[in-house]
């Protein structure tokens, strides 16, 4: 029971000025400065780390080996929010290599967009973030995912932290991995309280 601030929880927020991760090919130079972030974390000595992006996950491994501190699995996380949801066909919206690469699942169908449905995509989160038609950029994905539900996907994963923004007030079937992170650190929270 929360009562006075000295019982809420101490929370970080290192955000560090990276380059964005939208790029297929990802160079051990581009994860250096996420790299440093992490360690500055854990220098103090915290309980967990949340990265607020999907696509450094697929690094998950292989920056965990350079910190002690846990850093949460987002892609476990999304499978269990799948299983909750008992889909068994899932769309998957992000960066191209997150939706090659991070969110595949045996005995789920995965529908994936194609090269040209992906640039759109990414068009769209960059010209909702600037501010420009932030309508149309919405329609421009909800169209991509219209078609996929018309191919028989339930719900879509959104794997990009912009696109949990610009679907947030949308009635669409989804699983926002923002929503994913927020909900592991309340219950991990409740669990050491």
């Amino acid at each position: 029971m929360i009562i006075c601030n000295q019982d809420f929880p101490q929370i970080i927020i290192n955000s560090i000025p990276a380059k964005e991760l939208v790029e297929e090919n990802i160079s051990k130079n581009d994860l250096n400065i996420y790299l440093k972030g992490l360690k500055e974390l854990d220098a103090f000595s915290v309980d967990f780390i949340v990265m607020v992006c999907n696509t450094i996950y697929l690094f998950r491994k292989k920056l965990q080996k350079n910190i002690k501190t846990p850093i949460i699995d987002l892609k476990k996380e999304v499978y269990k929010e799948i299983i909750k949801s008992r889909k068994q066909k899932i769309l998957v919206l992000g960066t191209q290599i997150t939706i090659k690469k991070l969110y595949n699942f045996s005995k789920i169908k995965i529908f994936k967009p194609n090269k040209k449905e992906i640039n759109i995509i990414s068009k769209s989160i960059f010209l909702f973030n600037s501010g420009k038609n932030k309508k149309e950029q919405v329609i421009k994905v909800k169209n991509i995912i219209k078609k996929y539900f018309g191919k028989g996907a339930k719900i879509v994963i959104l794997g990009c932290t912009e696109l949990g923004v610009m679907l947030e007030k949308e009635n669409i079937q989804k699983i926002d991995s923002i929503d994913v992170l927020v909900e592991f650190v309340i219950k991990k929270m409740k669990e050491e309280n």
